[in-house]
């Protein structure tokens, strides 16, 4: 039996970073929950064809190219995306002197005036490339604005930096002076 493994990963995201407790889940400091719970209560839903077993997260995580999930020892968490009220540690970096933020043309001229907010989520998401910031844009936005974050004159200004993955920043607030728009 096959499964559809876009869905389980959207399912697994949503319960990690949104609604731990729709799952009976409880995230510790870091966002982790053992995978034997994430596990138990994906397949207490008998939402799947068969049951869901470590081997399908492990495939899950291999084939994300956003690579949204990690698993350390016997535990798995979402590494970035988090909207739950819990406030997620993050292990702070310098992050590269240029990164990325698409954005939508109707929230521009706010984030200009006001900088760039985490809104709904913990931290702002920013990228290291034009591509993913242009791929997240679209989400929202047909045509996104791609913004150019000055990374340097932010940590001047105080933001601190955190590492979300290899290709994913994040941070509490980006100040509109460090913003140019690239396209």
């Amino acid at each position: 039996m096959s499964i559809n493994y876009t869905e389980l990963s959207k399912e697994i995201s949503y319960a990690l970073r949104h609604a731990p407790w729709e799952y009976e889940l409880e995230l510790d400091a870091e966002g982790f929950v053992p995978i034997e719970q994430l596990l138990f209560a994906l397949n207490e839903s008998e939402k799947y064809e068969r049951n869901i077993d470590l081997t399908d997260l492990e495939h899950i995580i291999k084939i994300s190219e956003k690579k949204r999930h990690e698993i350390v020892a016997n535990k798995i968490r979402a590494l970035y995306g988090h909207s739950v009220p819990q406030m997620i540690k993050k292990i702070a970096g310098t992050p590269p002197a240029i990164l990325y933020h698409g954005t939508t043309h109707r929230a521009l001229k706010s984030i200009l005036n006001e900088g760039l907010k985490p809104m709904r989520r913990q931290y702002v998401h920013l990228s290291i490339d034009t591509d993913m910031a242009t791929q997240v844009g679209k989400r929202r936005d047909s045509t996104p604005i791609i913004l150019q974050i000055d990374t340097v004159k932010a940590e001047d200004a105080g933001v601190h930096f955190y590492i979300g993955n290899e290709r994913v920043w994040l941070c509490d607030f980006i100040p509109a002076d460090t913003l140019t728009i690239l396209r």
